[in-house]
């Protein structure tokens, strides 16, 4: 014990310097799955894990090596609390979340539900940018909209591609994201002090706003609550309702546009 606490705290130490999750790097963890594996996913023992397995489990695809993972997390949790240090963090997340790929991710990691999940959240980001564009540009130039939605696709092609083909760089992905939700951030709010007399801008307003201040949830991450809900879950949770708000501002805005339209016609 005195030997794995000695490197624990050698690890600790040098956690600034790395990148990734540090908690997957941990030589205690390691040697924890390892030797549950060579204890518990083989032979008579591996028969007993699998009969003993709830079904839901089994139909996810959660192996063996997922569950030695799983326990080793914890046992490697407890010796970091013990020491004093902060709860690492494995795999690069620590619960659950909302959404289908996301919940499909955490409900079974592996390498593509984990790219679909991280791919599917920047499509979110893209197709968000493209309709200010649209609202902002599009309805008096389609033809720019229309260009700047093939420009749209040929960033997300270049970002999937490069991430699937050359290398899954978290931090990449993450500046890529945050570059482009302040863009998509500070062009929703340009329009909307643009077009102050609208009613109902204000909610776009606070849907930009609220987005942005939760959005720390993301970049802030910290140990899961009751070992259940981390940021990342909280983060899902709490834009629930904000997307709620932006369907509402959407409807109020095409029904405004319609009424435009209709104006101008019965005037022609």
């Amino acid at each position: 014990m005195a030997g794995r606490t000695a490197r624990l705290v050698l690890l600790a130490g040098a956690a600034a310097l790395a990148s990734g999750s540090q908690g997957d790097r941990e030589p205690v963890y390691r040697d924890c799955v390892l030797r549950c594996e060579e204890r518990n996913c083989s032979g008579g023992a591996l028969k007993h894990f699998r009969s003993r397995q709830p079904i839901y489990m089994s139909l996810a695809g959660w192996t063996c090596r997922d569950d030695c993972k799983y326990e080793c997390m914890w046992v490697t949790v407890g010796l970091y609390l013990q020491e004093g240090h902060k709860v690492p963090q494995f795999h690069g997340k620590v619960s659950l979340n909302a959404w289908f790929w996301s919940t499909v991710f955490h409900t079974r990691d592996t390498d593509l539900t984990e790219k679909m999940d991280y791919f599917c959240a920047s499509t979110v980001i893209l197709h968000s940018v493209y309709l200010c564009c649209v609202r902002t540009v599009g309805l008096q130039r389609p033809a720019v909209a229309s260009a700047f939605r093939a420009l749209l696709l040929l960033m997300l092609t270049a970002h999937v591609s490069y991430l699937s083909l050359i290398r899954f760089d978290y931090g990449y992905n993450m500046a890529a994201n945050v570059a482009i939700g302040l863009l998509n951030a500070a062009w929703w709010l340009a329009w909307c002090l643009r077009n102050q007399r609208l009613p109902h801008v204000h909610k776009c307003v606070a849907v930009v706003l609220l987005l942005q201040g939760l959005s720390l949830l993301e970049l802030l991450d910290f140990p899961p609550l009751f070992w259940v809900l981390d940021a990342h879950a909280i983060w899902h949770i709490s834009t629930i309702p904000v997307h709620v708000l932006f369907f509402s501002f959407l409807e109020d805005d095409s029904l405004y546009l319609l009424k435009e339209s209709e104006a101008k016609v019965k005037l022609d």
